[in-house]
């Protein structure tokens, strides 16, 4: 199964694109830059409908992340290629408090599901977050599909000399970004719509 589902909600208001032709300006010399390996962003999705039982929570998770944190500017950037992202992990299932661990076939279709069916990665192969910092939280704009929707999002941060640890969650719903909901036999196995997205940056001067 793929991150996908389907939602009695109301429709999310109308997608808005990203502007193509408004690049963020360059960061200060005195950036931090996000260290890929270092640095992880990891998406959990949970089984719904009448046959929930015979589907599995997914984690997919990236540490190939690029980008920078400016403390000059209060602002962050980063992103991600979705073709990157690692599909349920044991290491990261158990950080999610997943007791399960799907099979390799099963983790193979929902891998071939996310990316072909949902996600088309092909087409819209990265996720762009563009943040800026507001006290304790971060206002972020993320970009995924081709689509932009903003959020609040409180912020852990720590600075020891050139070394900046950033982290912090939030929700999303696949549907604000114009993603069509997965399911099958009808809607009966499904993924629900909302995403647990939580990260965890290490960036250096």
């Amino acid at each position: 199964m793929a991150i996908s589902a389907c939602s009695t909600a109301p429709p999310p208001p109308a997608p808005t694109a990203l502007p193509a032709a408004a690049p963020a300006p360059p960061a200060t010399h005195q950036a931090h830059r996000i260290v890929a390996g270092e640095s992880l962003v990891a998406i959990t999705v949970r089984r719904g409908g009448p046959l929930a039982r015979m589907g599995h929570d997914h984690v997919v998770a990236t540490r190939q992340l690029e980008g920078f944190v400016d403390l000059a500017q209060g602002r962050t950037e980063l992103r991600f290629r979705l073709d990157q992202l690692q599909v349920d992990e044991a290491e990261q299932r158990k950080d999610a408090g997943l007791d399960t661990q799907p099979s390799p076939d099963a983790i193979e279709g929902t891998r071939r599901n996310m990316f072909n069916k949902v996600l088309q990665a092909a087409a819209h192969p990265w996720v762009v977050v563009r943040a800026a910092r507001d006290g304790a939280f971060l206002n972020a704009q993320v970009t995924l599909h081709g689509v932009t929707r903003a959020y609040r999002v409180p912020l852990q941060l720590k600075e020891d000399g050139a070394l900046l640890r950033a982290s912090g969650s939030f929700t999303a719903r696949q549907s604000d970004f114009g993603i069509t909901p997965f399911a099958v036999f009808g809607g009966a196995l499904a993924v629900k719509d909302e995403m647990e997205l939580r990260f965890a940056i290490s960036a250096r001067r």
